[in-house]
């Protein structure tokens, strides 16, 4: 399977930009340090707060593939190649997308269009990021992205299920062998002696197939389409348009997602839809009655008047930060006519 070695990067001067264009770009850090604060907390219901479900609906644009670790005999999975990388499996065998990789990808988008701190960060790079936005290390301080998804010692207000794909086929594609960032071999990376940004790769018009000179991985073709469920509590009005404007649903700023292996080389956009949406307000009546109202659903218009309600209220609130909005909306923007690089970059 890695008997087709790639050939080895060429280092090119760290002030050089001569090459392919680059299939990513930075998201500036906002100019203001983030503010901190205590987050709501799971004890009550507010009676201001929205709590509810949105029902999401996944349309894979580019091949995906979400990977599993784990790599098995093309003979178990019904392919000729003799052995698959693979993506996670339900019991009927449909392809699954973790929800923690989906929550990963919308938490890195909502942190860029906030001002907050990054949820992680390897000692390797560390000393290169700002003070400020290293992560939050108190549950009693906490930036808007952590207050929403979770930090240490807090389980946040957000909870993404599995995603299920609606068909059970999958395929096997074949991914170019990738290297990992040099940050250090490119000054664009940083400014002064810190990080520069956010990285984000962009869209581009269909993903890069090796044919059988790749890495055999089991993947979820275009067209393929999942189906899964946010649940979420206790969040403003401007939290929660700020999750939808994550999601792609602001109709001002359209993206798709970006998820999974072989990014550089066009693979994993996904476009997400709401068709339904569950919402409640003032929960007190659902406790106090034996016989407890259903949650208000919304379809059709009216999830599309909600929508807009909320994210014009993420950005009235000032909880996005539109500069950096724009600047992710330019990466991510859908659709596309840009082509990923077949050779290095």
């Amino acid at each position: 399977m890695t008997a087709n070695r790639p050939s080895k990067p060429i280092r090119r001067s760290p002030q050089s930009d001569e090459g392919p264009d680059k299939p990513y770009a930075l998201v500036s850090f906002p100019r203001e340090k983030p503010f901190l604060k205590p987050p709501v907390g799971h004890h009550r219901y507010r009676a201001d707060a929205y709590h509810g479900t949105l029902f999401l609906t996944l349309k894979v644009l580019t091949a995906l593939y979400v990977s599993t670790g784990v790599t098995a005999l093309g003979s178990d999975m019904g392919s000729r190649v003799p052995l698959v990388k693979t993506m996670v499996q339900g019991r009927q065998q449909q392809l699954l997308i973790q929800g923690s990789s989906l929550k990963g990808c919308v938490r890195a988008i909502y942190e860029a269009i906030t001002n907050s701190t990054l949820a992680v960060i390897t000692n390797r790079y560390r000393q290169k990021m700002p003070k400020e936005r290293l992560p939050c290390r108190s549950k009693d301080s906490l930036c808007p992205a952590s207050q929403v998804f979770g930090a240490l010692d807090w389980q946040g207000l957000v909870h993404f299920t599995d995603a299920t794909c609606t068909s059970a086929k999958s395929v096997t594609g074949f991914m170019p062998s990738l290297y990992r960032p040099r940050p250090e071999e490119r000054d664009a990376y940083y400014d002064r002696e810190y990080a520069a940004g956010r990285k984000f790769y962009r869209h581009a018009v269909k993903a890069v197939d090796k044919g059988d000179r790749g890495i055999p991985v089991q993947q979820a073709g275009t067209e393929y389409v999942f189906k899964t469920q946010l649940h979420f509590r206790n969040l403003t009005e401007a939290q929660l348009g700020t999750l939808l404007i994550a999601l792609g649903q602001d109709s001002q700023y359209p993206i798709a997602l970006k998820l999974g292996g072989g990014k550089p080389v066009g693979m994993g956009t996904v476009q997400v839809s709401v068709p339904t949406l569950e919402v409640t307000q003032d929960v007190r009546d659902r406790y106090a009655n034996y016989d407890p109202p259903e949650a208000e659903t919304l379809t059709g218009e009216a999830v599309t008047l909600f929508i807009q309600k909320m994210t014009q209220a993420a950005k009235s609130n000032q909880l996005v930060e539109l500069p950096q909005l724009e600047e992710l909306a330019e990466i991510l923007r859908w659709p596309t006519d840009r082509t990923a690089p077949e050779g290095m970059y």
